[in-house]
């Protein structure tokens, strides 16, 4: 269960990246690019969500087995493929859904293993 909740964390910090630098705008060495951009909330809400996956991962590598833990990390793929579909409205094909469902096979073979 920590290990979807690290997952969590660590699509979310990705998607408010991808937020905050479709907010960026144009570069400029300008002091309001650079006043605009450490304003910018998408950002500091990315770094809260890597802060707290970094968190839980010290947790989970020092408390489970590597060869289980580190392929748990995969499951951020399938909900980053969610925040596609669900913040940016993307399409995502069928092929891209048949890579998902290999890597949930993959993790339930995994977590079942143990």
């Amino acid at each position: 269960m920590i290990c979807i909740l690290q997952s969590i964390l660590l699509a979310g910090g990705q998607t408010a990246l991808k937020l905050a630098l479709n907010a960026m705008g144009t570069f400029s060495w300008s002091w309001a690019f650079f006043e605009r951009n450490l304003t910018n909330w998408w950002f500091l809400l990315c770094g809260v969500c890597y802060l707290a996956a970094t968190m839980l991962w010290f947790y989970i590598v020092k408390n489970f087995p590597f060869s289980m833990a580190y392929p748990m990390i995969s499951l951020s793929y399938v909900f980053g493929m969610l925040a596609a579909i669900v913040v940016f409205h993307e399409q995502v094909p069928l092929t891209r859904w048949a890579g998902v469902g290999l890597i949930m096979a993959g993790c339930c073979l995994i977590a079942i293993d143990n």
